[in-house]
């Protein structure tokens, strides 16, 4: 399916739970209230990936990538 137009998410975990508890996970409510928010725009999910990049000094924090198109 070719799409003729993109938009990019990036939701990314939170960084006081990082912090505090090593690692706090995707905010999955959060992706699916945008998720759903664009889908109702005409939006549909192409691919999606996560990546781990550092946080300050010793943590890894964990962010989704989406990439919608229509």
């Amino acid at each position: 399916m070719a799409f003729k137009e993109y938009k990019v998410l990036h939701i990314v975990e939170g960084g006081l739970g990082t912090i505090f508890l090593g690692a706090s996970g995707i905010p999955v409510k959060k992706m699916e209230i945008a998720l759903n928010k664009e889908a109702a725009d005409g939006w549909t999910l192409a691919f999606q990936i996560i990546e781990q990049k550092r946080f300050l000094l010793f943590w890894k924090r964990e962010a989704v990538i989406i990439t919608l198109g229509r």
